[in-house]
């Protein structure tokens, strides 16, 4: 009875150690994703949090008219694509398309990843006014032919450790798992905008899904005004206005043999059921 007691205790005791193991490797794991930005702050701490995104996407849903007037999921990501807040706009996690979480960090971590400031061409050469571009803008890109071939086949999701972890609860809450982690993640149709501070500087993203892609691009567009990080006024875009460099463009001509029409820019998106105009969104800041 004695060896028997010991046996169980001593597996108890294993049993504890593994466990405090497990919880040590994914916190230290969780934590080394939050990096420090040049300045060797954590960059997530100057950007939105959930609060402000929910509001903001709250406002953001409430204004839209265009698609199918659908609830949202909105992501921020910093400069590195850590996520930084997560939040929906229904009245639980269910009130939108349980899909377009992921989708939502996807397009914003898409958007950081191919875009630039006009600080990063001081003193070089090349397109010194940087350049925004939104996951609308790669649709056609990344169409056989297209520049950017191939491009949604890179840095795919991390779904094992981030994307799925539990519990579901905590999805669209401050707590949401995927927040200081790396999502990863290439999207192309639209919802994805950089988010631009003062000086055109990028430092990072926000990716909302939810309703048609156009719907997406629109809202996100209206989130990234309300959460006043929309500095882009003179960084270069492919929409041709200066006043919304990284607009979605409505460009692309019918195949009369099916498939893939041509983006007459090589950057169109094409257009969705109830599709609003583009030059009706909000102009960006100096």
């Amino acid at each position: 009875m004695i060896q028997k007691g010991f046996v169980r205790k001593a597996a108890f005791l294993v049993a504890l150690v593994v466990l405090a193991i497990a919880v040590i490797t994914r916190t230290s794991a969780k934590s080394e994703s939050r990096d420090e930005d040049n300045n060797g702050k954590n960059a997530c701490r100057d950007l939105p949090g959930y609060s402000a995104l929910k509001k903001a996407l709250d406002t953001a849903v409430s204004d839209e008219k265009s698609g199918l007037d659908l609830h949202m999921w909105a992501t921020i990501v910093d400069r590195d694509g850590v996520v930084c807040a997560v939040a929906f706009s229904g009245v639980d996690r269910g009130a939108q398309w349980p899909g377009s979480r992921v989708i939502s960090a996807q397009k914003a971590n898409t958007a950081n990843a191919f875009s630039l400031d006009k600080s990063s061409f001081s003193g070089g050469s090349g397109a010194k006014d940087g350049l925004a571009l939104s996951t609308a803008n790669l649709y056609s890109a990344v169409q056989p032919g297209g520049s950017l071939f191939g491009l949604q086949e890179s840095n795919p999701v991390d779904t094992s450790n981030v994307a799925y972890q539990g519990p579901s609860s905590n999805y669209g809450r401050s707590n949401d798992p995927m927040v200081g982690q790396k999502i990863g993640g290439v999207n192309v149709f639209g919802g994805g905008l950089s988010l631009y501070a003062s000086g055109n500087k990028v430092v990072g993203a926000v990716g909302v899904s939810g309703d048609t892609s156009c719907a997406d691009h629109f809202i996100g567009w209206r989130v990234r005004k309300n959460l006043e990080l929309d500095h882009l006024f003179g960084v270069g875009g492919v929409s041709g206005d200066a006043n919304r460099p990284d607009n979605i463009i409505f460009d692309i001509t019918a195949n009369p043999s099916g498939g893939t029409g041509n983006s007459a820019k090589g950057f169109g998106h094409p257009p969705c059921i109830n599709t609003g105009d583009p030059a009706t969104l909000p102009v960006v800041q100096p």
